[in-house]
């Protein structure tokens, strides 16, 4: 019989609500905890969700012998210090995105992940997804020709004044909330590095952009634009243009279980149906391979580093209002 692995929830979130569906619908993972930063909050979310253990501090849950893998949901300039305490806990962890705000951050998170010999890994639960799948397979076998540009959008009304995501000093900004989301993309297809950006912002009343516009060109040619807000309407996208062909893609980023994406050829279009999973089910599966199966997890924290030093530097564009160029 395949071990189960027991997760804890880092905090009572919004997003939680995303991951305890899969957690509780898959045999091979068990939700047993949550932890707040008071017992009240824990026990109330725990009774909602019927979760069995529920833990007033962050460091109880961390102690807490029994759970074998962390989810961090907390705000992102918290992402790096409690995924480093949990590793060093000697628990797995599943870190949301953005995976952190610098690069020795970063760094730092993988140096403990190396040294403690746990699974680290990036919640960017789109790149799991069967329509994220295919769509890097029909640009891989070259179903579009040689790709020239790739074009991404992200965008919502964030109609709260007071959540983390409005302040500089808390990793706020769309970029780093949904405009991560396009990079990935754009990366994860053409699978280099970008080589220089360009980015202009519009920053809000917290120092944090709300509407964010940049550009990427990659080594073999390829240019990427994408846009991201939090003063637009509900938006997402991302169009890969082809030498041959374009691929239309309406969800990217929230795919669902029949998904439905758009080849054109000149004046032809074909529709193409893809099925999927649940959106969060991928990322929950991928730990179990990686921590019980000693699979590699989908997302490579090579991958997640990548993300960050391009959106760090799309941010120095718009500060300083020039072109930045990436090291190799």
């Amino acid at each position: 019989m395949e071990k189960q692995l027991n997760w804890g929830l880092l905090s009572t979130a919004r997003i939680n609500s995303k991951l305890i569906t899969p957690l509780k619908a898959f045999k091979r993972n068990q939700l047993l905890a949550v932890a707040s930063r008071s017992q009240s909050s824990a026990d109330a979310f725990a009774e909602e969700h019927k979760i069995p253990r529920a833990h007033g501090t962050y460091e109880a849950l961390l102690n807490d012998p029994e759970i074998d893998v962390i989810y961090n949901p907390l705000p992102n300039h918290l992402h790096a210090e409690w995924t480093i305490k949990a590793l060093r806990a000697g628990k797995h962890v599943l870190c949301e995105k953005p995976f952190a705000l610098t690069l020795p951050e970063v760094d730092a998170m993988i140096s403990a992940a190396n040294e403690t010999g746990r699974v680290l890994a990036e919640a960017f639960m789109y790149r799991h997804h069967s329509q994220t799948l295919k769509a890097k397979e029909m640009v891989d076998v070259g179903m579009l020709g040689a790709i020239q540009l790739i074009k991404g959008a992200f965008s919502f009304k964030l109609d709260r004044p007071e959540d983390y995501r409005n302040f500089k000093e808390l990793g706020g900004g769309s970029i780093w909330d949904v405009g991560c989301y396009p990079i990935s993309y754009m990366r994860m297809l053409v699978g280099q590095e970008p080589v220089e950006v360009f980015g202009w912002q519009v920053l809000g009343k917290g120092g944090s952009d709300n509407l964010f516009v940049g550009q990427m060109r990659f080594p073999n040619g390829i240019l990427g634009q994408f846009d991201s807000s939090f003063i637009s309407p509900y938006r997402t996208r991302i169009e890969i243009v082809g030498s041959e062909a374009t691929l239309i893609i309406p969800y990217p980023f929230q795919p669902g279980v029949r998904n439905e994406i758009a080849l054109r050829r000149g004046d032809d279009e074909e529709r193409i149906e893809v099925l999927g999973e649940e959106l969060y089910a991928g990322e929950v599966e991928d730990m179990w391979d990686a921590i019980r199966a000693g699979k590699a997890p989908r997302i490579a924290l090579d991958d997640s580093r990548g993300n960050i030093a391009a959106i760090l530097a799309l941010l120095e564009s718009a500060e300083k209002e020039r072109p930045v160029e990436l090291s190799s």
